[in-house]
């Protein structure tokens, strides 16, 4: 069972460092994708610098890994807790994302 929350952790924190990646090299491809974003109309999105946008949330997603290295590292001496604290680690910075995206566009 230990392997399988080292396992999970490692996926997860590979899985947000190759989207993150993704978003920080697509030149500001990957903004479609950008929850509320994809559905600015044309004259609202050129008030924005999509490869900026982009570069931004990907270093944000790049962070999103650390919490689940961390977790790796707990899960070693003590499976399962890792887990757990990597994803409520996960969820503050994604609440702290969400408050500073609100408060930019307002």
């Amino acid at each position: 069972m230990k392997l399988y929350y080292i396992l999970f952790d490692l996926m997860m924190a590979i899985l947000f460092f190759l989207i993150g990646i993704y978003f920080y090299k697509s030149n500001g491809k990957a903004a479609n994708f950008l929850t509320g974003y994809n559905m600015k109309s044309i004259d609202e999105r050129k008030k924005f610098n999509e490869d900026t946008l982009c570069k931004d949330y990907g270093k944000k997603m790049m962070l999103w890994a650390i919490p689940f290295l961390i977790g790796i590292g707990i899960d070693i001496y003590s499976p399962g807790k890792g887990v757990r604290i990597a994803w409520i680690l996960w969820v503050i910075m994604l609440i702290q994302l969400l408050i500073e995206r609100h408060q930019r566009e307002n």
